[in-house]
């Protein structure tokens, strides 16, 4: 085949958060580039294959249209990825088909729809699990069998039964209170998507503060001597600890001579000493929200995915400037404060300022299509593609590679 297949696709991800609030697989968007373009899923898959590792998060394939999921059906091996198939869709007598042989033959397929509209046993049979998304009705439901506060611990009124069902996966779960019913009460599987907005606003009358654990894993690794990548690295994985710290750098106090604008130079300037000193002022104040866990790790998959989409090449500097862009694009949602004004606290490139803010410079464009990617919005990949000569298949590649990077654990 001369051109991959991943020149063929689009694609587009949406994590999936465990109980534990850890990440615990990844939800792959695939359909064609076009609908009349034929999609090779027998080739995407060894493409898959190839990328992925033992330590690479589980996949669920997610199949945006018949022809891309009647193919997936057809040709994927026993082994291969989780596929998800649309309740609506199996009113097409050919999918159904397809469905039951994949299942004979030992696919792991997963059911998708209402949870009030659950398939008859004959067709649920060929399914190992279900991403679910419940009416108002059910979000109501389930938020009512809720134990009331001041009444015995597990008491719900009788007539308050929650629709929630153990071991299921949820998707679109809008408030933190039924997240909560779902992973805590009600052993969840996964949830896909997070319901950040409400998390967040749940916790707007208190200040957000970096996380505990990236602050006490930064100090183990100093007291370790490891080297100055590894601690940019660990600073790298919470926005907020990143961006207080070049604040704290580039304040009067430190009387530093020229502006501080990245995580290394800070580095490099302050010594092991006043790092150690500075990172435990921060612990006592540290949050352990575990709510807050696939916020930040969203915030820092932008980032990562900006420098793939980028692709800076050997220019180390050039990299964690745009590393930088990704991961404080979001920051304004953690403070509650408009971002040109977070960002002019600090000498950061006014490349980082121009994407973030202005929607305008050179980094502009990998930051609309890392966002794009997040949703799986297959029209703004395409616009973004053909107007800004961006490569599909390289976009499809960073992405996978990103993805692939990622390590959970088992």
């Amino acid at each position: 085949m001369v051109q991959s297949v991943l020149g063929s696709l689009i694609l587009g991800y949406r994590p999936l958060w465990n109980r534990a609030r850890k990440l615990a697989a990844i939800e792959l968007y695939v359909q064609n580039e076009s609908p009349a373009s034929m999609v090779d899923t027998g080739h995407l898959l060894r493409t898959l294959q190839e990328l992925w590792s033992a330590s690479s998060p589980p996949l669920l394939l997610s199949p945006q249209t018949h022809q891309v999921l009647a193919d997936m059906l057809e040709h994927a091996p026993r082994g291969a990825p989780w596929i998800e198939v649309r309740g609506d869709w199996l009113q097409d007598s050919g999918i159904y088909a397809l469905v039951k042989a994949a299942h004979q033959r030992g696919l792991k397929l997963v059911w998708r729809g209402d949870i009030g509209k659950l398939p008859e046993p004959a067709v649920a049979q060929c399914f190992d699990n279900s991403l679910l998304s419940l009416t108002p009705a059910d979000a109501v439901a389930a938020l009512q069998a809720n134990p009331r506060p001041g009444s015995p611990a597990g008491k719900a009124p009788a007539r308050a039964v929650s629709p929630i069902l153990a071991g299921q996966m949820y998707e679109n779960i809008p408030s933190r209170a039924l997240m909560e019913h779902c992973l805590d009460k009600h052993n969840a599987l996964a949830l896909a998507g997070w319901p950040t907005e409400d998390v967040l606003y749940t916790l707007r009358h208190t200040p957000q503060q970096p996380s505990h654990a990236v602050i006490a894993k930064l100090q183990k690794a100093i007291d370790a001597e490891q080297s100055l990548e590894t601690f940019e690295d660990i600073m790298g994985e919470d926005p907020l600890l990143a961006y207080r710290f070049m604040v704290y750098t580039n304040s009067a106090a430190l009387g530093l001579r020229t502006g501080i604008d990245s995580l290394r130079r800070g580095l490099v300037m302050m010594g092991y000493g006043s790092i150690k000193r500075w990172l435990s002022d921060q612990l006592p104040h540290a949050n352990t929200d575990p709510n807050m866990l696939p916020v930040r790790e969203s915030m820092v998959l932008r980032a990562k995915l900006m420098t793939q989409l980028l692709n800076a090449g050997v220019e180390n500097d050039l990299r964690r400037e745009i590393y930088l862009c990704g991961l404080l694009s979001q920051i304004d949602e953690l403070m509650q404060e408009p971002l040109g004004t977070i960002l002019h606290r600090i000498p950061l490139s006014e490349r980082i300022y121009d994407a973030t803010v202005l929607r305008t410079g050179p980094y502009a464009v990998s930051l609309q299509m890392a966002c794009a990617l997040e949703t799986g919005d297959a029209s703004a990949i395409r616009h973004l593609c053909e107007t800004q000569e961006m490569d599909l298949e390289e976009v499809n590649r960073g992405l996978l590679r990103v993805l692939s990077d990622i390590e959970v654990q088992r």
